[in-house]
């Protein structure tokens, strides 16, 4: 990023500690040419501070939300309190994407003895048409050839990107769950939901799914996929099966859980 480029309110980034005070933290903000930020003590979290030693340390990584950033002046205003734990998640995820990537292409580089200006020119293509150098490289883990096929690339370099993607990265997962509440007044009730739950869990040969107990009448169902559409897809086809097996004899509720994706890296 250019050294002028300003973080937008509200962006999450990616911090490295570089000194702890009794007012708060100052921080090189990594994706933005280690730009200073100040997490005030008063940011860190909703209860009060009682010694700011143990919130971090120094070169610590944090994950921090914007609160002001102003060309004006020569530092970013952060917050620790106001990121949720999703949001550290994905940036950590992220990050560990992009470190990946890079290692990766930094093998091919060397490998091939591309130059400088080069290599450069590589990324930038490879982030230009895939928005990031990990998506990239996930692409042509998963598509081959056809991936970057665009770009244009000299043969020997998109072959060992290919073949450097495919040994380094796996196609990533895609995971649903969902809450279901079931009972049933029938006499035979029990084997009615132990089959409905059954007959669930093996609603699919291409994803798979699988139901835990947690407390009665309360179940767990989740649904793992190479494809968040497919999982979702599933997810549903599975509690209408559920649903109309119970029918009239008994009740039935859900609760979707939160999405996730995760794999890709090998």
């Amino acid at each position: 990023m250019e050294a002028s480029e300003l973080p937008d309110r509200g962006e999450i980034v990616l911090c490295t500690v570089r000194e702890i005070t009794p007012h708060g933290i100052y921080v090189d903000l990594d994706e933005y040419n280690n730009m200073n930020g100040f997490l005030h003590i008063s940011e860190i979290s909703t209860g009060w501070v009682r010694n700011i030693d143990r919130v971090a340390k120094v070169q610590q990584k944090l994950v921090l939300k914007v609160i002001r950033a102003e060309r004006s002046r020569r530092e970013v205003d952060l917050s620790l309190r106001q990121v949720t734990n999703e949001e550290k998640r994905n940036k950590l995820i992220e990050w560990k994407q992009n470190e990946r990537a890079t290692t990766i292409m930094g093998n091919v580089k060397k490998k091939l003895g591309l130059g400088d200006v080069q290599y450069n020119e590589i990324i930038a293509k490879l982030e230009k048409e895939h928005g990031s150098l990990y998506d990239a490289l996930e692409a042509a883990s998963k598509k081959g050839e056809k991936a970057i096929a665009s770009l244009e690339l000299p043969e020997a370099i998109g072959k060992e990107i290919v073949e450097a993607a495919t040994e380094k990265i796996t196609s990533p997962k895609y995971e649903v769950g969902a809450i279901v509440e079931i009972s049933s007044k029938a006499s035979d009730g029990i084997q009615q939901i132990k089959e409905a739950l059954d007959a669930a869990a093996e609603a699919s040969s291409t994803a798979e799914i699988k139901v835990s107990y947690v407390g009665a009448p309360r179940y767990r169902i989740r649904v793992t996929a190479d494809d968040y559409k497919q999982a979702d897809k599933l997810m549903d086809s599975a509690l209408e099966h559920i649903q109309e097996q119970i029918g009239k004899h008994g009740t039935f509720s859900s609760k979707r859980e939160m999405s996730r994706k995760y794999g890709g890296v090998a």
